[in-house]
């Protein structure tokens, strides 16, 4: 029986339609089968894991002993069979009841329905119950909307393996965590049926592959790899339509450097199953496409035998080694340089930005000044807005000013969709005369705002700090919220996709405003939107995904999606990588004020910078941010002087 809390019935249009599923569900491994072919699919779904209880359990003892002491504070639950284990563990040590007494009396935090289940089964109510999609975020969410942790000892019921981000951000509010292990995963008794998956999935048999668990990953890639085949089954894995239950589950997918095509609206098994189903043509037909575009990338967004394709820049955005690392500037056409002040002394900002003439001559010598190794055209993130119903002016001395903010929620209805290109025909020529323009093998990029950034100016009617007004609709309406960012999402999605087609061989998503939010409200009110344009753009064409002001983003910007995650300077670049995770390539973070000091202090920066790179390929050096006006033009070139000296290879 499964019971997931939904009517799972199929329709007509939610059919696997006799598709090979593959999964590795061990405990509901029947019920998942059942689910399969309820739906119409193939069901192969082969036990990856069991759940083996340590036989070494002092530190569980140790832990029932100090919670009867009163030296446990509170008390963190991940998983209901960890709970119960624990129970049975200890209760062979300690008086059960007495236990349950002192758990009482302790804040106690349950990751989800499943251990507060268990809780119940002991006559237990946990103080504070995470909320879906129940990963270590949440936690920290919760805990922080609800507990002050400094000076605290929190005790961790660990779940086969340790969270090091958990540990790390209950660590950072001041806790001082203790550690609580009762299991570990193995494999299964018999892996015979996991084998058979395996190499299905190196054959290519497979339409699609579940996993309900982060941890059937692990042992799928441990047994391939006992086998010799664990770049097949990863190859293969690619290939394939990949469906995971949850964010938790997500991360672990993706720190194999392989793609999660769908996650349900929950992470429960009948969601899972039942809207995997609902899109499954369209996912299926998404990935072939994809596999398209990569096993043939002289198309006309990816052209193999352009001059620029194997340059410095594009080959780092696609993971692979450099002779130097690669560099551009943001805002590396500007107010530093007297030739951009030159221009601008005879046109105003937007007659600059809607001439694309001039735009291009702009950047075409900021790139032939400076040295760079990619250009990006010289616009604005904001003239999308005015297609789409907004009033803008650049006004002097006080930069972009919206003149009809959407201020309420009704407001939203007034902004209208963006279809077509047509009113932004100026930007569109500007990438084509600045790719005629650069020398052949200079790649250009092309950029956008992201959803975010968008929609706060456009609620704000300009510049802000405190970003009220946004916030208040943000939090006051959802719905008109979910309105307003999907329209700017696909009009992103348009605007960056015409940029392509004119000649942009890689494109940038800036967030420049977002690290106003913390990460719960960015997976909230952010994250489904940045995912919807990443899916969105034209495959095998890198993207940028750059948000600047709170490194506790870094780990949502890479959910989101890119194959460049940009980082500005708060945060040191080694570990900002390492947070991102290695299958993404990284643009960064030299602090642009750096700019302002004398050069060897810049070429200390530079050398800092690489070092934390460590030669890694997938690093492009760029600053946090963009240039600032009074930063010096040879310090400038400066900078990427000493990127090409210092990083040679």
């Amino acid at each position: 029986m499964v019971s997931d809390g939904e009517s799972l019935d199929p329709a007509d249009e939610s059919s696997f339609s006799t598709a090979k599923i593959g999964a590795f569900e061990s405990r509901r491994a029947d019920d998942l089968k059942r689910l399969i072919e309820k739906f119409g699919g193939e069901a192969h779904v082969s036990a990856s894991m069991r759940e083996v209880q340590l036989d070494d359990q002092r530190e569980a003892i140790d832990f029932a002993h100090r919670l009867l002491v009163g030296d446990i504070d509170v008390v963190v639950l991940l998983t209901g069979v960890g709970f119960r284990y624990l129970m049975n563990v200890v209760s062979k040590h300690v008086d059960q009841e007495r236990l349950i007494h002192s758990l009482t009396d302790v804040v106690t935090v349950a990751r989800g329905p499943k251990p507060a289940a268990v809780m119940r089964e002991f006559g237990l109510q946990p103080t504070y119950r995470v909320p879906e999609p129940n990963t270590w975020r949440e936690i920290l969410t919760t805990m922080d909307a609800e507990l002050s942790l400094n000076s605290q000892t929190v005790a961790l019921q660990l779940y086969g393996k340790v969270n090091p981000s958990l540990i790390a951000g209950l660590e950072a509010r001041g806790a001082k965590v203790v550690s609580v292990p009762i299991y570990r995963w193995d494999f299964p008794e018999s892996t015979v049926e996991l084998e058979k998956n395996v190499h299905r999935l190196v054959s290519h048999e497979l339409d699609m592959v579940m996993f309900t668990s982060a941890h059937q990953l692990v042992n799928l890639i441990k047994l391939a790899r006992r086998l010799n085949l664990e770049q097949e089954v990863v190859t293969g894995l690619n290939q394939t339509v990949v469906a995971s239950i949850g964010p938790t589950t997500s991360e672990m997918i993706r720190e194999y450097g392989i793609e999660v095509d769908f996650e349900p609206s929950h992470p429960k098994m009948g969601h899972l199953v039942s809207e995997s189903a609902r899109h499954f043509q369209n996912l299926q037909f998404r990935k072939q496409n994809i596999r398209l575009t990569m096993s043939n990338p002289a198309s006309d967004s990816m052209d193999t035998k352009a001059p620029w394709y194997d340059s410095p820049f594009m080959k780092a955005c696609r993971r692979e080694p450099t002779e130097v690392t690669p560099v551009w500037l943001m805002r590396q056409a500007g107010r530093y340089m007297q030739e951009y002040r030159s221009v601008r002394s005879q046109v105003s900002f937007l007659e600059l930005c809607k001439n694309p003439q001039l735009c291009s001559e702009v950047m075409c010598t900021a790139v032939n000044r400076l040295g760079v190794d990619a250009a990006i055209i010289f616009s604005d993130l904001l003239p999308i807005l005015e297609p789409m119903g907004l009033e803008l002016e650049f006004a002097k001395g006080e930069g972009p000013v919206i003149h009809n903010p959407v201020r309420e929620s009704q407001d939203v209805d007034r902004i209208v969709e963006l279809e077509t290109v047509d009113e932004l025909d100026f930007v569109i020529e500007t990438v084509r005369q600045t790719r005629l323009d650069l020398p052949a093998d200079m790649p250009l990029i092309g950029f956008a705002g992201s959803p975010f950034t968008l929609a706060s100016y456009t609620i704000e009617g300009g510049s802000s700090r405190t970003y009220t007004h946004t916030k208040a609709l943000m939090y006051r309406d959802e719905g008109a919220w979910r309105i307003l960012m999907e329209k700017f999402a696909r009009a992103v999605v348009i605007y960056l996709n015409a940029q392509i087609a004119a000649g942009a061989q890689c494109v940038q998503l800036f967030d420049s405003w977002v690290g106003c939010l913390g990460p719960g409200d960015y997976r909230r009110y952010v994250l489904p939107y940045m995912k919807q344009i990443l899916e969105g753009i034209t495959p095998g064409v890198p993207v940028i995904n750059f948000g600047t002001g709170n490194p506790e983003l870094l780990p949502h910007l890479a959910e989101a999606g890119g194959s460049v995650i940009g980082v500005d300077w708060r945060i040191p670049l080694d570990k900002a990588w390492q947070t991102i995770g290695y299958h993404k390539a990284v643009q960064g973070n030299m602090d642009p004020m750096v700019l302002l000091g004398e050069q060897d202090l810049i070429k200390r920066r530079v050398q800092e910078v690489l070092d934390q790179a460590g030669g890694r390929p997938g690093h492009i050096f760029n600053l946090g941010h963009g240039v600032v006006q009074q930063t010096p033009v040879e310090n400038a070139i400066a900078v990427i002087d000493y990127v090409h000296e210092l990083s040679q290879r």
